[in-house]
């Protein structure tokens, strides 16, 4: 007999690298996000990690391969946490999508590629479960950035057949989709996310992150910095486009800092950069969603009052709130997003959009490793 409700498990770790995020995902007659968790790397691990993504010329071949697998160990320990908090046996899982970490993302390389390590192997052989992984490859191959992955899943989840929407993900980089009525769905990269005002916040209060952009308001925007942010090409190109640490890092904030007369006060850089995401994330739905009625927030950026404060004083002509009040809590869209992708996958659907990554067309994505029977 058929399942009439079907459980997948979504797996990811962006940009802000605090932690693996798993969602559960439940299938019926709607689509019900059930319970999300975040488990921590820990310590030694997430410092190698760091290491790793930040260093790339200095990790070698052995170092890259134990991450590979540590990492995987570590997502199956999320899995194992999710579903001892759901009271669910593996059996009652029909997959899981793991996205994993990018430690490097490169779609405009000579030889383009996108790469994500944590080893779907250990998932399956650590938990049971049939595992479905390598989600961005596919669609590099077919021409395309690779990212953002999750609009498909927004205009199945948030769309609305009366409202023009937008969803923008805050997570280390920020990425738009914007739902229209009467247009078909579109989407990119708009530029950094959380990734500098984490880093600087690291940096001058040895703070994973700044809570609520608490420091952030006590500063003032620094406009020869916004300015010299904002002269980045990535912010002139047009989609599709994608981004990452390999571009928006700790070292290109400095570098515009030393080439300015005066450095501002750490404070005001992080106003600065808050405002940074805010306005970049603004322009890309004044110009590819101008329409949009209701801009749903999701990421880590959903809970920094401060930045929500700024976007939506950015965004007069619509307002900005937190997926949550849409069914799905901000910190677990993109692990939803997975396990939503895993199902399609398996169901042999296209999980990519063309107009949104550049592919030359839609395609299914990942690589399935069933698990076998029991």
């Amino acid at each position: 007999m058929v399942k009439t409700v079907q459980r997948y498990i979504g797996l990811m770790s962006g940009t802000s690298m605090d932690g693996v995020d798993a969602g559960l995902l439940v299938f019926g007659k709607d689509v019900i996000m059930d319970r999300g968790i975040t488990h921590p790397f820990p310590p030694d691990l997430h410092k190698h990690l760091v290491h790793v993504v930040d260093h790339p010329t200095q990790v070698s071949l052995d170092e890259l391969g134990e991450l590979d697998t540590a990492l995987g160990e570590c997502f199956s320990d999320a899995v194992v946490e999710l579903l001892s908090l759901s009271q669910l046996e593996a059996a009652d899982i029909t997959a899981i999508g793991s996205h994993g970490q990018t430690i490097r993302h490169g779609p405009s390389a000579l030889h383009p590629f996108s790469m994500q390590i944590g080893d779907a192997n250990v998932i399956v052989a650590r938990t049971g479960i049939t595992t479905v992984a390598d989600f961005r490859r596919r669609d590099v191959a077919l021409g395309g950035q690779g990212a953002p992955l999750t609009p498909a899943f927004h205009d199945a989840v948030f769309s609305h057949s009366d409202e023009n929407r937008v969803v923008v993900n805050i997570g280390g980089m920020s990425n738009m989709t914007a739902l229209s009525v009467n247009a078909a769905v579109a989407g990119h990269d708009t530029g950094p996310g959380n990734v500098l005002m984490d880093a600087w916040a690291k940096q001058h209060h040895d703070q994973p992150f700044d809570n609520n952009g608490a420091w952030a308001r006590t500063g003032n925007v620094n406009n020869e910095l916004l300015q010299l942010l904002l002269s980045e090409e990535f912010f002139q190109l047009a989609p599709p486009k994608s981004t990452g640490r390999e571009l928006f890092n700790l070292p290109w904030l400095t570098a515009h800092l030393l080439s300015m007369d005066a450095a501002p006060e750490p404070a005001d850089v992080q106003a600065t950069l808050c405002e940074l995401t805010a306005l970049s994330i603004a322009e890309a739905i004044k110009a590819y969603a101008p329409e949009a009625q209701r801009c749903l927030v999701c990421g880590g950026g959903a809970r920094n009052e401060y930045l929500m404060d700024r976007l939506n004083a950015l965004i007069s002509h619509c307002v900005a709130e937190s997926t949550e009040r849409y069914g799905i809590a901000p910190e677990w869209v993109e692990a939803a997003a997975f396990a939503w992708l895993a199902r399609q996958t398996l169901l042999g659907r296209d999980g990519n959009m063309p107009a949104v990554t550049g592919a030359a067309h839609s395609a299914v994505l990942g690589v399935i490793l069933s698990a076998g029977s029991a």
